[in-house]
Parts: structure tokens; C-alpha cells; sequence
């Protein structure tokens, strides 16, 4: 309130023009002139000559005694008559008398001048107000009174109304018993009210209509500077408290209102104020008088990302109490704020290394998580050295699915904020300088969904540390998420352990592990480490163990080593061929083939990466040469073909290449095209993966024949029951369902009861007793005539993941061609087996792109140059079906949008 010196004003007939501030009762009112620089002083002004109803009062805390004073007849509906009337109109007033003690008596005009409405004189016209006793009629304005009192008692209008006028006594309830149940009671629709006073920009005293609770109303989700009270009971404002408590006060004091109660805080209530005129939480902080508070922002039930947009639009501008504020990346040009780049590794669970567009590398942390952590000191063997990926609960998940989800692929990277380097104390290691920044990849936020997953944690920050993420309230929210549903660090189930051998290194353990590894094949692989070119460390996710993998069949440059007392230094070319190999598998699932080991307990194989041999490629890039143990193997060709391209170019390894002079050959080099040289084939059996089984319909015959035979055989000498014991891998004959027998071999003995069999010239598979098969006469072995059924898989089609899907392309190709002539070309090799496409004999039409003309399969995307025409039909397919919803696409595009990842199901 203004001081008695800025208000004071002339006794008398003089006019003053204000604007009406608030309404204290059926007599008095505040006023305040326009503001200039600042809030403008306030004025009460008291109606002469006439009386209107008391308000209630509460009784003084101070006071224990002391009884709440309750509202006197129809002093409320006169209050409320003149704040209908006049709150925020611009009235004109007389003062007409002064008190010693300040108190100042008036007539109040609706307008600029005198001629507007009599206030007081409407009052009393509607019975809400009486002339003061004992006054006399003796001027016109006080006649005038006395004729609208003598109308109101004729009309029976107000308190001259029958009755004692109690119906308008307010029952008020200045506490609530149960304010958690009170505000979910109302389930978060909105509740008329008044706002009766503002304490500070952001907290309000607001009567609840129409049961009249008075209640403190503290605006979800922000915090406004405040009035500290010292000690000797006087108020000191922090900066900018008058300017947000004045702004809130001439846009909600006694104005009708919609609270949204949304939370409660002891007696205080949480809510969002609403007025036909905007949002006051969102006004508050874009105008620079609020910040976001964290404790109440998750409640804000109309959107945090609107109050932070308001927060950051006054913090860009500077305003108010964000006129000193310096944002965390200010130093940052715009392209080093928000940039693409390619991930190329995984550090623990909450960093990557990206590679921008120049080339260059940068380590990204994601802002506001923190990845798993042991927790307590001594859970850990102090003998072992500790082994953060595979030791920590839920870190080696973490990093799985960053690596699933990021290596090689394309992000969004927007920078947050950057920590600036620290030093060691004796309980924190040193950090170095960390740029920390929001990754997304296909709208999804990697750090958001690592912590539904409860894979991470949110960091929590003092309210006034900025340096957060830019959209740490959905982190908070799926923290939120994750601790509901028990997932990963907050789940209550025994935690994942990984034990996990550590072969390399290890010649004994290696030794012990080789002949498995040789007769393994392929193993799947994924590489944790590179050391160089041609040296690296590998986990075998099926073996969990890891190894030391050297590529056989190249001689790769030599990198720096660290001696005992000196640096060696690296051969030529040591490093491109190390970031070459780290580029194309660091991290990457791949397939290895072991062929032997060396002294050290090195294992030496082969390395392939989505189809291609990574010593080839070596070679083939001039960043090694051919070593002379490859002969042996069937690499050697390409490696030899890699190797004479590379000395064409003569760069790198070959940049001083002498060709030696030879007879010149002229090579005819054609480009591949695709052969399409359809035979016929027999469909037998289709399998749950979309893979199918055929006969070549040229040996049909033979097969009937043989059969034939071998049915005439076992009649005239049918095997003795139960005399067969069936072994793993073992050719044998069984009797079918329809009780003739077929050749097929055994695949797993459970018991004597449960022998899997796979019919070899059908390719379907059943589980029967040993009673049911017997020894397969030699005359009818597969040397005599090959196993008739060949497996193969759909080319361009991707098989989908989910079960009820996969069943559905399944029982479309079960009832199209299981047991029907087709035609069939082979498309290219793969490592499971051959990918083809088959054609429907009678029309042509291509049995695969059928499938995706239905939506029921997606296309596979291949590069080769000879497949792009077919690859074409097949996408245009997937966009008629996209766009007309079908099956797979029946929600449209769901490849957009991972929800599984923000710990949702569909």
C-alpha cells in the first residue's frame, strides 16, 4: 500500500479519475491511478452517508480466544453487487470528508465525471445498503438517497425483502479437514471462484464458489520473488515481488475466475488459475516475473513444455528477473547448438562418440541422466579388479541398448549445456570438459527412453542450475514411469548378473576353446575393442565370453607400441588402417570364423560384416597386403582380386608400387545383372519364419520311385519295434501320421518317447517315439538318392517380428502355395540359406510381392545395382498398401513411432 503523503488529497468538491482496484466491502472500496514505472499508490475510499453489511472476519492466530466473526445479512451480496459492477472500470469520486485518523468519506461516480451512476445511490435503490442513522435530509444528494431507500422499502427490494435476510449469511470454511481427498474429489475440472487477495505474483487467497471454502492457492509449476519477513515483522521485497504481485492483482484481484486444483502442499492448495483472458502461470513467466519450479511442475496438468516455451522466451529477451541471465551454450555458435551426426561407439550407459560432417569426433553425454551405479562400498571383491560393463547391475543393459539402437545410425544432437572441466577431491575424480546434449533418432529421445526402461536416472539440480536438459521434465516423467512399473534399477526381482570369462590373454583357456570355436562355423560376434587394423577384441554373446580375434590372411602396418624404456613407432598407414576397421565393426554385431590361435592365446579367423570379409576390405582399401597363409583358404581368390585393384591405384600401402612388365590381357568387365532363370519347384512345407521347404520337380519322379521301393521293402521286411535306438544327426526312416514310412533324420533325442525328426524330402518336422522309426536300408540312403527338400526364405521381404504378424504372412503363404507347383530363382546367398522368388505358375505373379501388396510383409532395402528395378516394384507396393492401411499398416506408418520405447505397450 502507498504512504498517506503519495494519496493525500484536498477535503472538498474535488474530482479525481481512478481506476477501481478492489472492493472491501458494501462501503468501501480501493482505488489506484494509472502505473508509471512501477505500481501505483492505492486509495480506500469510504461511501458517505450511507451503512452496508459487515463481512465475515476470521479470528486473529494470535487470539486463541477470539471467534470467527460470521458475514452480517446481505453485507456479501453487497459486496458483490459493486465488484460486478466496478472492478476494473474507471470511476470518478469526491472526497467529501477526512478523518484525524486518515479514514476518507466519499461519492463515487461509474465514469469520468459526476454525471455518471451514483454508487451509493444504486446501492441503497437496491436494498443492499441503508442511509446512516440520525443523518438529515437536508441537500439534494441526501434527498436523493432517502427517495431511493423510500422505492427499495416499497419494492420489498433486498434487506426490506420478508424475512431476516439469513439465506445470505456464507457459511465459510477457512480450512479443509482432508485436503488430498478434496482436491482429487474434484478430478481436476475446473471450480468457480473469486480470487480475494494476492500475497505474491504466484500465490493467491481464492473463495471456492459455491461452497465458499476459502482456501491458498499456489500456481502449479512456478515461483514468483517474494516478500521476506524480517525479524522486527516488516517486509522486504526481492527484486521485481511489487511489479509480479501488482501483475497478478490488476488481471485477477476479485475477478471470476476457473481454479484447475491439482496438488496440495499442507493447507495449500496446488492449481491453475484460468480467466477469459489467458493463462496467468504462462503470462507470469513469459513476461520475465516467474521461474519453473521442478517440485510442482509435474503436476501442471496443462502441459510443462508450455511453461518452459514461456520460461525460455524470457530468458532469451532478458526480461525482468532474467535481465543478468547468460544462457549455457551462449558461447556456442548455432552450428555446434544443433547438428547431425553418426554414432560410432558407446561409452558406459549415458555417452557416445559421434563423428560430425568435417570429419572430426566428439563425445557426447546425454544431459540430466546418470547411468547404473554400484551402489554401497563393499559390494565389490576387492581381490577382483572391477569390470564396469559387466559388474554394474543394468549397465551392460544400458549399453546393449544404446548400441542396438545408435551404432552407425544418424542422430540429432542438440546441446544442452557444457560442464565445465573439474579437479580431483579426495571422494569425486577429476571430470575433463563434457558437452551434454539431448540425442534423438527418429523423434525419439535416447535419454528419455533409457529411463522408462529403467535403465538410468534423472539427475536432480537446485532450482537454480540451469544447466539441465531442455527437456528434463518428460525425463522426470518417464522416472515416473519406470518406478510404477518396476522396470530395471526399480524393479524388486533379483538383478541380471553376467559372468562373463576373459579368454584373451589366456593360452590354456584358449586351447580348451578352440576345437569348439573350428567346429562352430560362424560364430556371431560382437566387437568391444580395436587395437589396430587387424586386432581386436570380441564378445561371443552365446559363449559369454570375450576373445582376442587377429584377421588371418593379411599382413596389416604395425601401430606405436609402448615398450619398456622406449615408444616403438608405428608402421605407415598403421592409424587409417586402425580408424578404418574401428569405423566399420567397433561395436557392430558380426560373424567370425576361427581357424587357429597363436602362441599368446590370440584366436585367428575370419571377420565378416553384413556379408563382407574384413581383411578383403583391407586389401582392398590399400591398407593391407596379402599374407601368404592365405592360400589355404577360399579367400584367397578375392583377396588376390582386392589386392591387384589395390596396386592399380597405387595409394596408401602400394603409393611406391612397381608393376612388373607382363603380356597385357585385356579383361572384358561386365556389370552383374540379375539373372532370372525361374525353375519349376514342388512347395512341401511352409515353417513359423516364413522359410519354405521344395522338390525340384525334375527328380519328382525319382523320389516316387524310391519311395516306392522302400515301402515294398519294409513290407516284406518290416522293422522289429523298439528295436532302433535313435542317435542325434542319424538317417532313419518313421512312420508318419497317414502310416506310411519316409526317410528323415533324427535331430534331438529327449527320451525314448520324444525323438525330434526331420522328414529330409519334405522338410516338415514331428516328435515320435522311438517305436515309430528304424534303421534306413542302405539301398534307399541319401548317397543313392539327396535329400529332396530344400529350405529357402522370401528375397526383399522382411520377415516381421511380432508373433500374431509373422502368423498372419504365414497363413497367407500356407493357403497360396503349401503343396502347389511354383516357380522358383535364386536371388542371392545368404548365410542361413539361399533367398529366392517364387512365382505362382499358372498367372506369374510373383508370390513375395504379393505379400507386400497385402501389407502383410515390409521390403528389405538392398543396394546391389541389379536388384534396384525389382526393389522399386516392391516399394511402390508397400506405399499402396501404406496408404490403404492395410494389415501391418492398419495404424499407418508405426515404423515412426517406437512406443515401446517410452516404456508404453500397444
Amino acid at each position: 500500500p502507498a504512504s498517506a503523503s503519495q494519496i493525500a488529497g484536498t477535503t472538498g468538491m474535488r474530482h479525481h479519475a481512478r481506476l477501481i482496484f478492489s472492493v472491501l466491502s458494501g462501503c468501501a472500496i480501493i482505488v489506484r491511478g494509472q502505473p508509471r514505472g512501477g505500481p501505483p499508490p492505492e486509495r480506500q475510499i469510504n461511501l458517505s452517508n450511507i451503512r452496508a453489511g459487515n463481512l465475515a472476519r476470521r479470528a486473529a492466530a494470535t487470539q486463541p480466544d477470539a471467534k470467527d466473526t460470521p458475514d452480517e445479512p446481505w453485507a456479501f451480496p453487497a459486496r458483490e453487487f459493486l465488484r460486478k459492477k466496478l472492478i476494473g472500470k474507471e470511476v470518478c469520486f469526491t472526497i467529501e470528508n477526512r478523518t484525524p485518523q486518515g479514514r476518507e468519506y466519499g461519492m463515487i461516480y461509474l465514469g469520468k465525471d459526476t454525471n455518471g451512476e451514483n454508487i451509493a445511490e444504486s446501492l441503497v435503490a437496491e436494498g443492499l445498503a441503508t442511509r446512516r442513522e440520525g443523518m438529515r435530509a437536508n441537500n439534494p444528494e441526501q434527498n436523493r438517497l432517502s427517495e431511493c431507500e423510500e422505492q427499495a422499502k416499497a419494492a420489498k427490494k433486498g434487506m426490506w425483502s420478508e424475512g431476516n435476510g439469513s439465506h445470505t449469511i456464507r457459511d465459510l470454511k477457512y480450512t479443509i479437514e482432508n485436503p488430498r481427498h478434496f482436491v482429487d474429489s474434484h478430478h481436476q475440472k475446473p471450480v468457480n471462484a473469486i480470487i480475494e487477495h494476492v500475497r505474491d505474483g504466484s500465490v493467491v487467497r481464492a473463495l471456492l464458489l459455491p461452497d465458499y471454502y476459502l482456501v491458498t492457492v499456489m500456481l502449479s509449476g512456478i515461483k514468483c520473488p517474494t516478500f521476506r519477513r524480517e525479524a522486527d515483522g516488516s517486509e522486504t521485497p526481492e527484486p521485481f515481488a511489487a511489479e509480479a504481485k501488482f501483475f497478478t492483482e490488476s488481471r485477477l484481484l476479485q475477478r471470476d475466475v476457473q481454479i484447475i486444483l491439482e496438488s496440495c502442499h499442507n493447507q495449500n492448495i496446488l492449481g491453475t488459475i484460468l480467466h477469459p483472458n489467458g493463462n496467468i502461470t504462462e503470462l507470469l513467466l513469459k513476461e520475465g516475473f516467474a521461474r519453473c519450479v521442478d517440485w510442482s511442475i509435474a503436476v501442471y496438468t496443462r502441459g510443462a513444455e508450455k511453461l518452459r516455451a514461456a520460461e525460455r522466451f524470457a530468458k532469451e529477451r532478458r526480461l525482468r528477473i532474467w535481465r543478468d541471465y547468460v544462457a549455457p551454450t551462449a558461447n556456442l555458435d548455432q552450428k555446434d547448438k544443433q547438428f547431425v551426426a553418426k554414432v560410432m561407439q558407446v561409452l558406459n550407459a549415458d555417452a557416445i562418440v559421434v563423428k560430425l560432417n568435417s570429419g572430426d569426433y566428439k563425445t557426447i553425454h546425454l544431459s540430466s541422466i546418470r547411468p547404473p551405479r554400484l551402489e554401497g562400498e563393499n559390494t565389490q571383491d576387492k581381490n577382483k579388479k572391477l569390470r564396469p560393463l559387466y559388474d554394474i547391475p543394468y549397465m551392460f543393459e544400458a549399453r546393449e541398448f544404446l548400441r542396438k539402437k545408435l551404432i552407425g545410425k544418424k542422430v540429432n544432437v542438440t546441446v544442452d549445456y557444457i560442464r565445465p572441466a573439474s579437479p580431483a577431491t579426495e571422494t569425486v575424480p577429476a571430470f575433463s570438459e563434457r558437452t551434454c546434449a539431448t540425442v534423438t533418432i527418429g523423434g525419439i529421445n535416447i535419454a528419455e527412453a533409457l529411463v522408462s526402461k529403467g535403465l538410468a536416472t534423472v539427475i536432480r539440480y537446485r532450482q537454480d542450475d540451469d544447466q539441465r536438459s531442455s527437456h528434463y521434465d518428460e525425463l522426470l516423467a518417464a522416472e515416473a514411469r519406470a518406478i510404477k512399473n518396476g522396470k530395471g534399477l526399480h524393479s524388486k526381482k533379483e538383478v541380471p548378473i553376467h559372468r562373463v570369462a576373459d579368454i584373451s590373454g589366456d593360452t590354456q583357456k584358449a586351447k580348451q576353446f578352440l576345437p569348439f570355436l573350428q567346429r562352430a562355423g560362424r560364430s556371431e560376434a560382437v566387437v568391444e575393442y580395436v587395437f589396430s587394423g587387424s586386432r581386436l577384441k570380441l564378445y561371443l554373446p552365446k559363449e559369454t565370453c570375450l576373445i582376442t580375434f587377429l584377421l588371418a590372411g593379411i599382413e596389416c602396418p604395425r601401430g606405436a607400441r609402448n615398450l619398456p624404456g622406449l615408444v616403438q613407432e608405428g608402421e605407415p598407414f598403421s592409424e587409417e588402417a586402425m580408424l578404418f576397421t574401428k569405423e566399420l565393426v567397433l561395436q557392430r554385431e558380426v560373424e567370425v570364423e576361427v581357424e587357429n590361435m597363436d602362441k599368446a592365446g590370440n584366436f585367428i579367423g575370419w571377420l565378416h560384416i553384413d556379408g563382407a570379409n574384413l581383411s578383403v576390405l583391407l586389401v582392398e582399401h590399400a591398407l593391407s597386403k596379402v599374407h601368404f597363409t592365405a592360400e589355404r583358404s577360399s579367400y584367397y581368390k578375392s583377396l588376390l582380386s582386392a589386392e591387384e585393384a589395390a596396386k592399380q591405384k597405387k595409394e596408401k600401402v602400394w603409393a611406391h608400387y612397381e608393376e612388373q612388365p607382363v603380356e597385357e590381357v585385356m579383361p572384358v568387365l561386365e556389370e552383374k545383372e540379375r539373372s532370372a532363370s525361374y525353375k519349376p519347384v514342388f512347395v512341401t512345407e511352409i515353417t513359423d519364419d516364413l522359410h519354405f521347404y521344395v522338390q525340384d520337380v525334375e527328380t519328382g519322379t525319382q523320389l516316387e520311385k524310391l519311395m516306392e521301393n522302400m515301402r515294398n521293402d519294409i513290407a516284406s521286411h518290416p522293422p522289429v519295434e523298439g528295436s532302433y535306438a535313435p542317435r542325434r544327426g542319424e538317417f532313419c526312416i518313421a512312420k508318419f501320421v497317414d502310416g506310411e514310412w519316409y526317410r528323415a533324420r533324427v535331430e534331438k533325442v529327449e527320451s525314448p518317447a520324444k525323438v525330434h525328426v526331420f522328414y529330409i524330402d519334405y522338410g516338415n518336422r514331428e516328435v515320435l517315439p522311438s517305436t515309430r522309426l528304424g534303421t534306413l536300408p542302405p539301398a534307399f540312403s541319401t548317397r543313392v538318392l539327396p535329400a529332396q527338400a530344400t529350405e529357402y526364405a522370401f528375397a526383399f521381404i522382411q520377415v516381421p517380428q511380432d508373433d500374431d504378424a509373422r502368423t498372419d504372412a504365414v497363413d497367407s503363404v500356407v493357403r497360396d502355395i503349401q503343396n502347389t507347383q511354383c516357380l522358383l530363382n535364386v536371388e542371392h546367398l545368404s548365410a542361413g540359406c539361399p533367398h529366392v522368388t517364387l512365382q505362382f505358375a499358372d498367372s506369374k505373379g510373383d508370390v513375395g510381392l504379393g505379400l507386400v501388396k497385402e501389407g502383410l510383409v515390409m521390403v528389405e532395402v538392398r543396394k546391389e545395382k541389379q536388384f534396384q528395378k525389382v526393389i522399386t516394384e516392391y516399394l511402390n507396393a508397400q506405399e499402396s498398401a501404406k496408404s490403404a492401411r492395410l494389415n501391418l499398416w492398419r495404424y499407418g506408418d508405426f515404423r515412426a513411432d517406437d512406443a515401446d520405447e517410452f516404456g508404453y505397450s500397444r
